[in-house]
């Protein structure tokens, strides 16, 4: 009979959770992706020719477009060493532990208890008499998930997880580009000083012949000078240079997780090509870039918590059960005559709060319709961000082509001039305004392609970068 009994509290048990699982139903509004209007095209890409961006660029590295190892190297140990990025894993990793604790609380509770106990002493009635006392017991609970309250719960924490997913992404794609977009600075300094290094040479040339002739009586004492404060405008120009590129150098290195001191790069020209701008379509640009993706995600998670306020407005129905035994002799224990169980459920709901659950789902409410106007104002930076960065690159393509050519005429001008005033057909203030001229345009044109690489980065990271939507 004990143990009919023991089986008719476990089915039962079993049979209301089956019941209640079969029946259950989540209160509050089913998720959808919000509709954001989009264009198949980008305005300033008009007379450009279209591209996918994974025949430009390799998606999982997309600097490798540039084509320069050190680069490459570089970018990937951010990846290990960048501790913002590690900072963010971590908040990821808190996020799935997080939807771990939300899924376990769909399934019971189970818990197991076990003592002994010896006790004697005049107090208990008989003198010298030593008594014993075994039991072990199991039990189980569970809060049916009636209205979906858990499950929105689940819901919520699992749309999180995918929002800290996607900021991981973006700290990653951010912190990249920061150290592309810092290492081309840092080569143009370089460009720049071994085109100041090259002054110098010149300018050192000039006044050497210049003082020569005025030795000769040729040349007169101001064109000494001028030659001098020549000189020693572009060194001190140069030595300017030198700090310039320490700070990028030491930007660096802390974005690579690396102490400025036990870090250095050495010195290596501009890369003179710009790669293929990764134009894509609409669509595109929303599965690439990560901070769209998490702005949606965390439109998920609030639709998910309006159900999670709504379902306090039901009861909360709780199952428990348990089998246990107890007996003077630990060897007896689970024996005829010694089991006991039970079994039962409870029912739990707020009858009145003064309106708390109803404030409640307003302000989830509230905040639902605050992240989806964030996830439309993001998706419509992101289109205005792409469209700034293909201007500046339109804009850009076609001032270098007139740079070169700037550069070209100042440098001939510059050797031109020099020659006659070595022939004295012409004073040394000329040739000082052909040689600034020159080294104008030179900075001119090193500046543009330095504006180019950056902006090149600026359009990759705009369209996603190397980050790829995960299916849900």
């Amino acid at each position: 009979m004990t143990s009919s009994k023991f089986s008719l509290g476990r089915n039962l048990l079993v049979a209301c959770a089956s019941a209640l699982a079969l029946s259950a139903c989540a209160v509050g509004p089913d998720y959808r992706a919000p509709v954001v209007a989009t264009e198949t095209a980008f305005k300033e890409a008009a007379d450009w020719t279209p591209i996918t961006p994974m025949d430009a660029l390799d998606r999982g590295q997309w600097w490798s477009a540039y084509h320069d190892p050190v680069l490459d190297d570089l970018e990937r140990r951010i990846q290990v060493s960048n501790q913002t990025l590690a900072a963010q894993a971590a908040a990821y990793k808190q996020a799935q532990d997080a939807l771990a604790v939300s899924q376990s609380t769909l399934l019971p509770a189970f818990s197991g208890s076990a003592s002994g106990k010896r006790s004697g002493g005049d107090a208990t009635g008989a003198a010298g008499v030593t008594q014993s006392a075994y039991s072990a017991a199991a039990s189980a609970s569970w809060t049916a998930d009636v209205w979906g309250k858990v499950r929105r719960q689940v819901e919520q924490a699992r749309a999180n997880a995918q929002m800290s997913e996607a900021d991981l992404a973006n700290v990653r794609l951010s912190l990249q580009a920061t150290l592309a977009s810092n290492y081309f600075q840092l080569r143009a300094v370089d460009a720049q000083k071994a085109l100041l290094t090259t002054t110098v040479e010149n300018d050192q040339k000039a006044l050497d012949l210049t003082q020569h002739q005025y030795d000769a009586g040729v040349a007169a004492r101001g064109d000494v000078l001028s030659a001098r404060s020549q000189l020693e405008t572009a060194k001190a120009s140069l030595a300017d240079i030198a700090s310039q590129r320490a700070q990028l150098e030491h930007a660096i290195a802390v974005l690579v997780g690396k102490a400025p001191a036990d870090f250095s790069l050495a010195p290596a020209p501009l890369a003179d090509v710009v790669p293929t701008a990764p134009l894509s379509l609409a669509s595109t640009l929303l599965q690439r870039r990560p901070d769209i993706a998490a702005a949606e995600r965390a439109v998920a998670a609030a639709n998910a918590g309006v159900g999670v306020a709504k379902a306090a407005y039901f009861p909360s129905i709780s199952l428990t059960g348990s089998d246990g035994s107890t007996s003077a002799k630990a060897k007896e224990l689970f024996k005829a005559g010694t089991a006991s169980w039970s079994y039962g459920a409870s029912a739990a709901v707020t009858l009145f709060d003064f309106g708390a659950r109803e404030a409640q789902v307003r302000q989830s409410k509230s905040l639902y319709r605050q992240k989806l106007a964030q996830y439309r104002q993001t998706v419509l930076s992101a289109f205005a961000n792409v469209e700034d960065q293909i201007a500046i690159l339109r804009a850009l393509e076609s001032e270098i082509a007139l740079r070169d050519q700037a550069l070209s005429d100042a440098r001939e001008a510059e050797a031109i001039s020099l020659n006659q005033y070595k022939s004295g057909v012409v004073g040394y203030a000329s040739v000082l305004v052909a040689q600034n001229a020159a080294l104008t345009a030179a900075q001119n044109r090193l500046t543009v392609q330095k504006a180019r690489l950056t902006a090149s980065v600026g359009l990759i990271e705009a369209l996603g970068g190397g980050w790829e939507a995960k299916a849900p």
